[in-house]
């Protein structure tokens, strides 16, 4: 274990996000683990300084060791989870016997927990009691990252002091992060943006033109902040990197996997999509949970409405347009 003057960092998952998290934590000067479920993964990043399977193509820094243990990797001073969303309670149930009572535990899955509509740091909060939550949340794809390209992110932490002690701990040059105490404005941006990303990659499959996407990204964008401030997120974070910033990148092209998944059925492709590449879309398992929050709460969401609807086959691409289409003209 290091000192607090040089904190260090574990990263559980090591899948390209993961990867890439754990490649700008090492540039930032610590010493970092990373945790592999699969052995062999842990070993390939060990002995080759690759993650071919998750990350093609990336080289791993030196600063970084990876590790098969959970228990090993949880002794560090920060730790991030960066599994999927839906993943992230059975991790942390384990992490909860073995991290040491107040380590911060920052949150890099983007999504709501279908079943209970927790968000990600409540989920922390219940499963890993001796944890301190933190969400790490922005517009950031991870080549970009592990390239060192220059990428700005938001932390989020109900302590502030905190939330800056974790910037100053993973920001270097190529990686800045803001720092927040509105939590759940960090997260709602990052859930909410991976269902809107599916529509605007429906517009671009269908070949819809430019204007029609950029009214897809505008009024998701409405969707998303209405959704926000429900949950008392403030618009400053809505507006900053963590909704905005990455409602843009992820609505900007096939790097993203939700934006690919909807380009795809926008094209025409089955649903059968859902059980390959699109299954590693956050958004495909989001949109049902947000489209029942988002009722539950009264908050109008009618193209999260219609990408739920596409996802469980209740109307077809062409179907969900004109419905969308023949909306009530309103003031906006």
């Amino acid at each position: 274990m290091t000192s607090n003057d040089t904190p260090s960092v574990a990263v559980l998952g090591a899948g390209a996000w993961g990867t890439a998290l754990a490649n700008a934590a090492a540039r930032a000067g610590r010493a970092t683990v990373i945790w592999a479920r699969e052995p062999a993964v842990a070993a390939e990043i060990n002995a080759r300084r690759t993650n071919e399977s998750r990350l093609p193509g990336a080289r791993i820094q030196d600063r970084v060791t990876a590790t098969a243990s959970l228990a090993e990797a949880a002794r560090a001073d920060l730790v991030l989870a960066v599994v999927p969303a839906q993943a992230l309670r059975a991790v942390c149930e384990v992490v909860e016997t073995v991290i040491r009572q107040g380590t911060p535990l920052i949150v890099c899955s983007k999504g709501i927990e279908r079943g209970t509509g927790r968000f990600m740091t409540e989920v922390v909060g219940e499963a890993v009691p001796k944890a301190v939550p933190a969400i790490l949340s922005g517009p950031s794809f991870a080549a970009d990252v592990e390239k060192g390209l220059p990428t700005a992110v938001t932390v989020a932490a109900k302590d502030e002091a905190l939330a800056k002690h974790i910037a100053d701990t993973l920001g270097s040059s190529s990686f800045r992060l803001y720092h927040t105490t509105d939590i759940r404005g960090a997260e709602i941006g990052g859930a909410a943006k991976n269902v809107l990303a599916i529509a605007a990659g429906i517009v671009a499959g269908r070949k819809l033109g430019a204007s029609a996407a950029a009214a897809i990204t505008a009024r998701g964008f409405a969707e998303l902040s209405r959704f926000g401030r429900a949950f008392g997120a403030r618009p400053e974070t809505l507006m900053g990197l963590s909704g905005l910033g990455d409602l843009i990148l992820t609505c900007s092209g096939p790097q993203s996997r939700n934006f690919a998944l909807g380009y795809a059925l926008g094209e025409g492709k089955g649903l059968d999509l859902l059980s390959g590449r699109g299954a590693l879309a956050e958004g495909a398992l989001t949109a049902e949970i947000l489209v029942e929050t988002a009722r539950a709460h009264s908050i109008d969401m009618p193209i999260a409405e219609a990408i739920d609807a596409v996802l469980g086959g209740l109307i077809d691409v062409n179907q969900a347009i004109a419905q969308l289409m023949a909306r009530p003209q309103k003031a906006e």
